[in-house]
């Protein structure tokens, strides 16, 4: 039995092609903590958007802001049969029937002018605001004879005024809305649908004024976070963004026209034209108002570098890194007859492990760079000295710390980079790939089988 342990402990030690079996299996092996990393990574980050939503709530969500919106109920009738028993005759029913004409307006012109600021709690940071809008446009003069409705069958005394928005917390204003010369002060109805109705009471005198356009102006002063957005609802909606902060991401159906945007470290100004052209909707809507946030526009005033998505990045070179660095320990050991045990393989594989921890660790608490230098020097000092000592000289320990430098200076490339990370990617694969190949055309494969 002896005997048996002792060949196979030769074999083990002398065989090439068991020295890589082991290798292999230890790479295998390895993916199991560097696993967890990525469980690490994923927690951290979901407990960052708990509390950016905590944050959030209590400041005031995204906004999403419709302009004013005529509500005008109108009267239709409807004609049945009834067959009456007694008289054996036929006899008609009219019944009446209210229905409600909500009318966009023609112009609708927003000037939004928006105070950033970021909220921490404990290691993370969210983007909230307060922006201050000066609302105006006009209504066209009321017709609705396109749905074959009668000025006399019009309920002019019943008119009132809607806005919709998907942030009633967050309004820090009284809303008054001076529609022609009438203010018109805006109350919140309840509703179940994602953007909640401001509504005013009827509007006095609404049939003498709606003989022509109608103008309408309010102000508007409302918190809110990360996102601001506006519907289109006006023939011709333009919006004007003024904000201190530095990196806005425009999003939606429309963006700012070029000419008209500026981006700088101090903030940004951006301008909207959109014309009912450009959209797929009317501009009156009977019955019942649609769901149109899908037509939104606007900004979302976004923290610019995400410290989790980076790391998540760099975890997904986990094999590579550890992969190659394994090999080179490999192929040093076949060339210069030092025998490396498997624990001091897992040793180094750890290591390279923990790079990931420390990265994660330390970028919560500093920039993405300052951390991944300090992580990646941590660990390359400790293999470097820890091959030292398994090397017998520095020779070898020098190589494998300008390979281990040189794989975390090109995985960091990569991260920074975005339309061409998979160009380099892969031409860095190559090139690594030729060196490997390069370093290993002189070993014979067929000594100590």
């Amino acid at each position: 039995m002896e005997n048996k342990n002792g060949k196979f402990s030769t074999w083990l030690r002398d065989s090439i092609t068991a020295r890589m079996l082991v290798v292999g299996v230890l790479l295998l092996i390895l993916l199991v903590p560097l696993q967890f990393v990525k469980e690490l990574i994923y927690e951290r980050s979901s407990r960052q958007k708990e509390v950016v939503q905590e944050i959030n709530k209590k400041w005031g969500n995204e906004v999403i802001l419709s302009g004013p919106i005529l509500k005008i109920p109108y009267k239709t009738y409807k004609t049945t049969e009834l067959y009456n028993g007694d008289t054996k005759k036929s006899e008609k029913k009219t019944e009446t029937i209210i229905n409600t004409a909500f009318i966009f307006p023609d112009s609708l012109d927003i000037a939004a002018d928006i105070d950033t600021r970021e909220r921490n709690r404990a290691i993370y940071k969210s983007v909230v605001y307060t922006a201050d809008m000066e609302v105006s446009g006009t209504f066209p003069k009321i017709d609705l004879s396109g749905k074959d409705v009668k000025p006399e069958d019009i309920l002019w005394k019943k008119a009132s005024l809607v806005i919709q928005t998907s942030n009633i917390k967050g309004i820090r204003s009284s809303m008054i809305v001076k529609l022609n010369k009438t203010q018109l002060p805006m109350n919140p109805k309840f509703t179940k649908d994602y953007l909640n109705t401001i509504q005013s009471e009827v509007i006095p005198d609404f049939q003498a004024m709606a003989n022509t356009s109608i103008p309408f102006t309010f102000d508007l002063k409302i918190n809110g976070s990360e996102l601001l957005q506006f519907i289109p609802i006006g023939k011709e909606t333009k919006v004007v963004m003024n904000s201190n902060w530095h990196s806005p991401s425009f999003n939606g159906n429309y963006l700012p026209t070029d000419e008209a945007r500026e981006i700088s470290n101090e903030g940004f100004t951006a301008q909207w034209e959109v014309f009912q052209i450009n959209r797929e909707f009317e501009q009156v809507f009977y019955n019942t108002l649609p769901d149109l946030t899908d037509f939104a526009f606007g900004t979302d005033l976004i923290i610019p570098v995400d410290e989790y998505q980076k790391s998540e990045r760099t975890v997904k070179y986990g094999f590579l890194v550890i992969g190659l660095t394994l090999l080179v320990f490999l192929l040093i050991q076949i060339v210069s007859k030092i025998y490396i045990h498997p624990f001091q393989y897992v040793m180094v594989g750890l290591s390279l492990v923990m790079f990931y921890t420390l990265l994660i660790s330390i970028s919560e608490h500093s920039s993405f760079l300052k951390a991944y230098i300090i992580a990646a020097s941590a660990v390359l000092l400790l293999i470097t000295v820890y091959s030292r000592f398994i090397l017998k000289g520095w020779k070898f320990p020098a190589l494998i710390a300008f390979s281990l430098a040189s794989l975390y200076g090109f995985i960091y490339v990569i991260i920074q980079l975005e339309n061409y990370a998979l160009l380099v990617g892969s031409i860095g694969l190559f090139v690594i790939l030729v060196i490997v190949m390069f370093a290993s055309r002189k070993i014979d494969w067929g000594s100590n089988k």
